[in-house]
């Protein structure tokens, strides 16, 4: 029996521009935090923290509805795209939650 899937968006921004951790991270903030008040995401600063010019942010979210799950996951991807850094690579998958534990994961 399917209970549901979980979804996760995964991408590098690019800032060769900024300067300084500060300065990335008057960029980077606004952008999760508004992904975390406009949908119900989880959202996490992966990689990068103490570089200036990159980071890796990741995004998921849950639900029993694969397609809310997907255009989830495509506004989550739009909003990067207009964050104001360079998306330079990205990847999301949806990965299904059976009630006897298995699971099986569809790549984006």
């Amino acid at each position: 029996m399917m209970l549901g899937y979980i979804g996760t968006y995964i991408c590098r921004l690019e800032t060769p521009w900024v300067k300084s951790l500060k300065e990335k991270r008057a960029l980077i903030k606004p952008v999760t935090e508004k992904l975390k008040a406009r949908y119900p995401v989880t959202v996490a600063r992966l990689d990068g923290l103490d570089a200036h010019d990159w980071e890796v942010i990741g995004v998921v979210t849950i639900s029993n509805d694969h397609q809310w799950v997907q255009d989830t996951l495509k506004m989550v991807s739009d909003v990067m795209h207009t964050s104001g850094c360079e998306v330079t690579e990205e990847s999301s998958s949806i990965q299904a939650i059976d009630q006897d534990g298995s699971d099986d994961e569809e790549d984006e």
